[in-house]
């Protein structure tokens, strides 16, 4: 799932070198934690949050556990 964010996102930024993301488990619940450079936060987010909300959307079908829920963060 980690590279699977990671390859949604690369595109997206033009920063690839300072896209971080981290994966914690608690638990019934996955976050993935985003640090990109400065100028991408927005590039991530998208007009109105529509981008980060299309890889949320992403991220939850492509869970293929139903009791573990999936949540990505913007830092």
């Amino acid at each position: 799932m980690n590279q699977l964010l990671q390859t949604i996102l690369q595109p997206i930024v033009r920063h690839p070198e300072s896209l971080t993301i981290t994966e914690t488990t608690e638990d019934r619940k996955v976050v993935y934690t985003v640090n990109a450079h400065e100028e991408d936060i927005g590039r991530i987010i998208g007009k109105g949050g529509r981008a980060i909300k299309a890889v949320r959307t992403i991220m939850t079908a492509a869970n293929d556990d139903p009791s573990v829920r999936v949540f990505v963060d913007v830092e």
